[in-house]
């Protein structure tokens, strides 16, 4: 019989997403301190206590401490997309999809380090060009849903294409802006109020 179940992580997934967790906030209170590019990988090994040969057990490079899981969390925007009223206005069901990624992040207590990694993010070129990455990523994982919502037409693939990248626009703009922000209003109050600035008029 299985020691584990269904309803949940296995307490070895438990203890890698809390190693994960670990090297994330001391890489990133780094690369905060003195810079994304001044830091090594074996800095961050020494200040968490591994050798560089375990850091890249739990992540690949550098920068995936900062960009994170970009597949995952497409995967999770996609289902979450997937799963609303399909009569639901498409923009309204991509804002909705994306604020349950900020919710799960918030549940996962991600939200804070995002402040620190974003501000890392827009400072680096290198990450920045991994931000584009993901977005085209998420693209083409939204954009065949959206277009099959999306009424009969001319141009309908490039719609999709062009309503997915605003949408994903409006996503970096929020945390972009909360991350610079020095009041407290949230990510979910920047992504509604970036998003009714394009809300579409018919």
């Amino acid at each position: 019989m299985s020691s584990t179940t269904s309803s949940g992580p296995s307490l070895r997934e438990v203890g890698r997403d809390a190693v994960r967790a670990r090297i994330t906030e001391i890489a990133l209170d780094l690369f905060a301190e003195h810079g994304f590019d001044q830091v090594t990988v074996d800095q961050i090994a020494t200040a968490a206590g591994m050798s560089g040969r375990t850091f890249h057990r739990y992540f690949p490079a550098k920068e995936d401490v900062v960009v994170g899981e970009p597949e995952q969390w497409g995967e999770f925007v996609r289902d979450a997309f997937a799963a609303r009223p399909a009569d639901e206005p498409v923009w309204d069901s991509l804002l909705a999809s994306f604020e349950a990624f900020v919710g799960l992040l918030a549940q996962n207590g991600r939200v804070q380090r995002g402040k620190v990694a974003m501000r890392v993010l827009v400072s680096t070129a290198s990450l920045r060009a991994r931000n584009l990455e993901k977005h085209q990523l998420w693209g083409r994982m939204l954009v065949p849903l959206v277009a099959a919502r999306l009424a009969d037409g001319s141009d309908t693939a490039l719609r999709a294409e062009i309503i997915v990248q605003a949408a994903l626009a409006c996503l970096d703009v929020a945390f972009t802006t909360w991350a610079n922000a020095d009041d407290d209003t949230t990510v979910s109050e920047l992504l509604e109020r970036s998003f009714a600035m394009l809300q579409p008029t018919d």
